[in-house]
């Protein structure tokens, strides 16, 4: 029997391969002769470097970049080198877990280090880039990234304007002169799962400014901003589109790539499903195991083990899935693919002792086992 193992990280516990491998363990239990193939998951949120890096050999990168508070952070990225490919969470230089609670003020949170980060890839030879825009801190329509590629964004006096949302007030002029030579030969993959514009009610700063301390006066504000920079940039690019469904996604990111890179937004699983090659790994298989940390009527919104679940079923496999825990309408999931699904926790615990790393270990390899035990005795007595 060949299975086929792709599950998404259980965060803060474990990480995707982590998690595929312990399911292995409990697989090779019940039965040695199966064929298993282990590959990454991820949705393009949080999680995709590691699970690039860890499942698809990319080779990892740390560089020194400017924090969304202007402080300098450590921000973790990938570089598969076939293809010459970066692959870049935002949150990894502009997240929202670098500002505390008591600090969150996105009229000066920046997207500087995003652009940083990029610069950074550029130079080592990437000229195709995944990027994961979820996580944000910032509101400031990209124009932080931006500057830091090379893009003047000037006020009245031909200065530079301050990063955060709270600079584009300010803004009169864009100018490209010196913008980075390389970018134009760069296309930008990126992961979006956010259909908001840029502004009004539904838009960047109306949805997701609260979460980042904004405060209603803060909100008309930026919104008002984004507005006047989106006609700013409509006047020398064209195709400058703030109502385009994702241009809002992560304050305004979205509309920055799309307007002044050669940008497509994504759904993040697609993206992820496509660079691992998993169709291929599915197509011969003869069973899908996939699962997350929490499985219930979420799930089904773009997250990862429901796109797994519908390439298997492109295929006609069977699918189970594993998960840390499980709602009610986590029976939602069986009228989108997942044939079965199974919780791990083996005994009453706290939630800090069944996200401990050897515990969830040792519960996703021990159910895994089970599970495939039952399997191994149906198969037995079909072939009797």
């Amino acid at each position: 029997m060949k299975v086929v193992i792709a599950v998404d990280s259980f965060k803060g516990s474990l990480s995707s391969m982590e998690a595929g491998r312990a399911i292995e363990e409990g697989i090779y239990l019940a039965d040695p002769e199966t064929e298993v193939a282990v590959r990454p998951l991820a949705d393009g949120g949080e999680g995709t470097v590691e699970a690039l890096i860890g499942g698809m050999g990319a080779r990892e990168v740390t560089v020194s970049v400017t924090g969304p508070l202007g402080d300098p952070v450590d921000c973790r990225y990938g570089i598969l080198e076939r293809t010459k490919t970066a692959v870049i969470e935002m949150a990894g230089a502009a997240g929202i877990t670098f500002v505390p609670a008591d600090k969150r003020n996105p009229l000066y949170t920046t997207t500087y280090g995003v652009g940083e980060v990029i610069r950074d890839a550029i130079s080592k030879g990437c000229r195709r880039f995944i990027v994961g825009i979820g996580g944000s801190a910032t509101n400031d329509g990209g124009a932080g990234m931006l500057q830091a590629l090379g893009y003047d964004f000037l006020d009245q006096d031909g200065k530079q304007i301050a990063r955060g949302a709270a600079g584009l007030a300010d803004l009169k002029t864009i100018e490209d002169d010196r913008v980075l030579p390389e970018l134009s030969e760069c296309t930008f993959h990126v992961a979006c799962d956010v259909g908001n514009g840029l502004c009004g009610n539904q838009g960047a700063s109306a949805v997701y400014g609260p979460q980042k301390g904004a405060t209603p006066s803060m909100i008309r504000q930026m919104d008002k901003w984004l507005g006047d920079y989106a006609a700013l940039a409509k006047e020398k690019f064209p195709n400058a589109d703030p109502d385009r469904p994702g241009a809002g996604a992560a304050g305004g990111l979205g509309f920055a790539f799309l307007t002044f890179t050669k940008a497509g937004l994504e759904s993040g699983i697609k993206i992820v499903l496509e660079e691992t090659g998993l169709e291929r790994y599915i197509r011969d298989a003869d069973l899908v195991v996939t699962g997350e940390g929490r499985l219930d009527g979420q799930s089904v919104m773009g997250k990862a083990p429901v796109g797994v679940a519908a390439l298997a079923k492109k295929y006609g496999k069977p699918v189970i899935a594993f998960a840390g825990s499980v709602t009610e309408d986590a029976a939602l999931c069986n009228q989108f693919g997942i044939d079965a699904f199974f919780p791990i926790l083996r005994s009453i615990c706290t939630l800090e002792e069944a996200m401990e790393q050897e515990q969830a270990k040792n519960n996703l390899r021990e159910s895994a086992g089970q599970v495939f035990r039952l399997i191994g005795m149906r198969i037995y007595r079909k072939n009797q």
